[in-house]
């Protein structure tokens, strides 16, 4: 049966426990599913449990399925770093032996004023803050000077924070679009993020104009290798900007799960083939960041109760994989991504359910097995497509 089509779902930041090496990273503990699970009393997602879940790590209220319809198994991350850039292109099938700089005393001043003599603005903050809590600090004098507020965090990202009633979308973008020219080499972030928030003091609140500027890929991934093969690779949400729109053949712009959701839905209605490469960005934007676990349980549940829509969508030459980039555990003491494994679901009716994918050691494996679905041998990662697909 020819597959001729392959939808990608990344549910942003959904870990299943800690990596071997999470505490190098300040992350000993960690397991997004299992202890958001554990903090709300147990899950209800009856759809993914269906589909084997449950199977893959113990999660309170999702228990395994006796005859899970996709195959399933965990993933472990072979680059340095737990960032969603480096999750994605590991995704794809960049491995990174480097991590991208990270800076935990806030970024040098020498680099600080170059960014404000461009701008022609100075700047308040340069520290490690949550997006939240940062612009509750210094929006307020924000508004009185007119001073973006630039911000990181444990991952390596330079993120610039302005109402959008100070400094507007555009020229916010424009700012972030600077700031990407000047992070090169040694201060080569993996991602310039524009945070725009309304609002007024006591009550900001971040705003969905938010856009990544992402570094190039320093390589060829899976989806370089489609589209020069001629195969439409669809990005729906923020996927364009975290490969800078490499390999992507169609950009779907949509803000948030729902609405990423229903633009997916709306693709494989219209027929679309190729790869469908989606992101959704609540988890860990809305949840995982401000150590919300029942935002983050109602936000799996939400999507368990739109998963059937997408279920029933699927054609005879469909595959679904299901999977996350990182981690970010919203019941530690850390709002930051966290170091661990990502799950791995594969459905569709040219796959056999129940079989154990077991621990894959790369991302990368999801590059290959795309590769493979396709026709296409792809010299990074494993494909675990012939252990899955059914028999013509």
């Amino acid at each position: 049966m020819k597959v001729k089509r392959v939808l990608l779902l990344v549910l942003d930041s959904v870990g299943v426990g800690e990596l071997p090496d999470a505490g190098d990273y300040g992350d000993t503990g960690s397991n997004t599913l299992g202890n958001t699970a554990r903090a709300v009393g147990g899950l209800k997602l009856p759809h993914l449990e269906r589909l084997g879940l449950g199977n893959i790590i113990d999660v309170e209220g999702l228990p395994p399925a006796v005859r899970p319809e996709a195959s399933y198994g965990r993933m472990a991350e072979q680059s340095m770093g737990k960032d969603t850039t480096i999750g994605h292109w590991e995704m794809a099938g960049l491995i990174l032996k480097h991590p991208f700089p990270v800076y935990p005393k806030g970024f040098p001043p020498a680099l600080i004023k170059s960014f404000e003599q461009k701008i022609s603005r100075l700047t308040l903050g340069n520290k490690v803050a949550s997006g939240t809590a940062i612009i509750d600090e210094l929006g307020a004098k924000h508004m009185e000077t007119g001073d973006p507020i630039v911000y990181t965090s444990a991952d390596s990202v330079f993120q610039v924070a302005a109402h959008e009633d100070v400094i507007p979308i555009e020229e916010l973008y424009r700012i972030c679009r600077i700031a990407r020219e000047m992070l090169a080499g040694e201060h080569a972030v993996g991602r310039v993020i524009a945070r725009p928030f309304v609002g007024n003091p006591g009550s900001f609140r971040r705003t969905a104009n938010r856009h990544d500027f992402s570094l190039k890929p320093p390589g060829k991934t899976v989806l370089d290798l489609l589209k020069e093969n001629n195969i439409p690779v669809t990005a729906v949400g923020k996927i364009t900007d975290i490969f800078d729109g490499e390999g992507i053949t169609m950009t779907v712009t949509c803000r948030g799960n729902t609405d990423c959701t229903d633009q997916t839905l709306q693709l494989v209605h219209s027929g679309i083939e190729g790869l469908i490469f989606i992101n959704l960005v609540d988890f860990d934007m809305l949840y995982g960041h401000r150590n919300d676990p029942r935002g983050y349980a109602d936000a799996l549940e939400e999507l368990d109760r739109r998963l059937p829509e997408l279920l029933e969508l699927l054609g005879e030459s469909d595959v679904l994989i299901i999977t996350a980039d990182h981690g970010c555990d919203p019941t530690t003491v850390s709002t930051d991504h966290s170091r661990e494994y990502v799950p791995l679901l594969v459905y569709g009716d040219p796959v056999l359910g129940g079989v154990n994918l077991g621990v894959r050691e790369t991302f990368a494996d999801v590059a290959a097995t795309v590769a493979d679905i396709f026709g296409f041998g792809f010299n990074v990662g494993k494909s675990f497509w012939r252990k899955i697909r059914k028999s013509v």
